[in-house]
């Protein structure tokens, strides 16, 4: 059975994004590390579907075709290319069509559809953010490996991905030379 996992960004203070939904003080915390970066493309190349909501796709897609088009240089690019080529699963209520390479629109169930995929054959599912999206996945009991890095920033106020409590068993902590910290957990 396929996993779902979650990668994010999370403040010091446990935020996911600011009040309005910012994410610019992710970029506070500095320089790339390297290591930080093999994680996201050994993370990504052990999925092969990535899952969104549908107010997170103007955000993510254009974003990573811009630098799969335009920035060869990035070193964000090999990560780019796989966000791109990867197929990529919106989940709306209301739009059936959305634009962006290797996208395609589900309106069912969140649940059954994701239920559905996990029995697929293939690699894992990953789903990167929006936090109303992930939030439903969260309270659905549906994130099957959640990986939170931790940014030393703290933002005072903001949105949470978590609406209840949630019992969570650590699997390990990597730290890397940007004060950033990952933590893996599984439900308990």
């Amino acid at each position: 059975m396929r996993k779902l996992k979650l990668q994010i960004q999370l403040s010091l203070d446990g935020f996911a994004a600011g009040p309005n939904g910012e994410g610019d003080w992710v970029l506070l915390a500095g320089k790339q590390d390297p290591a930080a970066l093999q994680f996201t493309i050994d993370l990504a190349d052990s999925c092969d579907t990535i899952l969104l909501g549908r107010k997170g796709v103007p955000g993510f897609v254009p974003y990573w075709e811009n630098i799969v088009d335009n920035q060869p240089d990035s070193p964000w690019y090999p990560v780019a290319q796989r966000m791109v080529t990867m197929r990529k699963i919106a989940f709306s209520r209301t739009e059936t069509d959305i634009p962006g390479r290797n996208l395609e629109v589900e309106n069912g169930d969140l649940a059954t559809v994701v239920q559905t995929l996990k029995v697929q054959p293939g690699k894992d599912l990953l789903v990167y953010g929006g936090v109303d999206f992930v939030s439903s996945l969260i309270d659905l009991n549906l994130i099957d490996e959640y990986y939170l890095i931790i940014n030393p920033v703290a933002i005072g106020s903001g949105l949470s991905i978590f609406k209840e409590r949630k019992v969570l068993a650590l699997q390990s902590i990597t730290s890397y030379t940007n004060g950033k910290v990952l933590h893996k957990y599984v439900p308990v």
